[in-house]
């Protein structure tokens, strides 16, 4: 592994040093894992306030009014605009991307008579490519990938192993699908009669729009009438499921284990935490963004934030989960009520009989 200098690296973020610009520099790391000879990077005030029990030999700081104080440890500042951005800069300048395989079109890959395919494209062994499917310039399809009939595949896209399209699947430019990741499948879509559950054809198709990227195991259903649609620049982890006919718009983001119903669709710039499950046809409007866990049975606002289940502005929810955390100081807080008025209820009635007259008395 190559070593950078401390001054080395600031040139190449445009960084300025506090410390000693010499020093040796030859891995990154984050900031609880970084040694001496690591440079890592602090995010915020949270991060900054671990400096001083930090092993890394430098740090990459923001910028800010104040110049930065070095720690005791003698760690080296490097003070830049955007210390994560900088940080995964000298990342690739430690650990390089590995370079893009060259293998051609592998014979052991099955590829149909009627597939077109374009220039430099790699076609693993075990993959197999049906029935006049057209992949553009400059793809790699990995072992074991299955691209079904009349598939249309753009320039510069990554199928990674196992990957399954089912006949008619559209993606664009630059999209990578990851490993085991299936599109196209029919939606779970049935009609119960005369005791039991009829299939509904599923005769729709997907469209992926350029430069998304597919987590592996990741599902994305085929329409029922129409495309189920995933907008340009969305990115979708690991474990999602998008159910039939949904419409995606631009660069959504959405973390493991979400799970969208049918016919959901959604604005630009969504964000959904893990485990979000919506019903089937709400819209979730433009840049809003969802916590972990949220369940929404209906069509939500654009530009809020949402937690619980049901769906709630965050503010909101954050109160009722407050008042949540208490419910068993507040149970016991009225036990001691009710104790406390039977009590005096008690004494009252006692105080009124002992007032009324002898007579009264008898009679009562």
């Amino acid at each position: 592994m190559h070593s950078l200098t401390v001054e080395s690296i600031a040139r190449r973020v445009n960084g300025t040093v506090i410390g000693d610009a010499q020093r040796s520099i030859s891995g990154a790391e984050s900031l609880a894992k970084a040694k001496a000879g690591d440079v890592t990077f602090a995010a915020g005030e949270k991060h900054l306030k671990r400096l001083a029990q930090a092993n890394a030999g430098a740090c990459l700081v923001a910028r800010s009014k104040t110049q930065p104080t070095l720690p005791e440890n003698g760690m080296v500042l490097i003070v830049v605009d955007d210390p994560q951005d900088a940080f995964i800069a000298i990342l690739r300048e430690f650990r390089p991307q590995r370079p893009r395989p060259s293998i051609g079109i592998s014979p052991a890959a099955h590829i149909s008579p009627t597939a077109q395919l374009g220039p430099d494209c790699n076609v693993f062994p075990g993959a197999y490519i049906d029935d006049g499917v057209v992949i553009g310039a400059r793809c790699d399809i990995y072992p074991g990938v299955y691209i079904g009939a009349d598939c249309r595949i753009g320039d510069d896209c990554v199928l990674h192993p196992q990957v399954v399209f089912y006949p008619d699947v559209v993606i664009g430019q630059r999209v990578i699908v990851h490993a085991n990741a299936v599109l196209g499948a029919d939606g779970f879509g049935y009609r119960f009669r005369n005791g039991r559950f009829e299939k509904i054809p599923q005769q729709g198709w997907v469209h992926v729009h350029d430069d998304c990227e597919i987590g592996a195991c990741t599902t994305i259903d085929r329409g029922m009438i129409g495309a189920t649609v995933i907008g340009a620049g969305t990115k979708l982890d690991n474990l999602v499921m998008i159910g039939h006919n949904c419409e995606l718009g631009k660069h959504n983001v959405f973390a493991s284990q979400v799970g969208f119903a049918g016919s959901i669709t959604t604005g630009d710039y969504v964000r959904c935490a893990g485990q979000v499950g919506i019903a089937d046809h709400v819209h979730l409007g433009t840049n809003s963004s969802y916590g972990a866990k949220t369940g929404i049975h209906r069509d939500m606002p654009a530009n809020g934030t949402y937690l619980g289940a049901p769906a709630l502005p965050d503010r909101e929810q954050m109160r009722i989960m407050s008042m949540q955390q208490r419910l068993p100081e507040m149970r016991h807080q009225l036990r001691e009520l009710e104790q406390q008025v039977a009590k005096l209820t008690a004494q009252m009635e006692a105080v009124t009989a002992a007032a009324l007259p002898p007579d009264s008395r008898n009679a009562a």
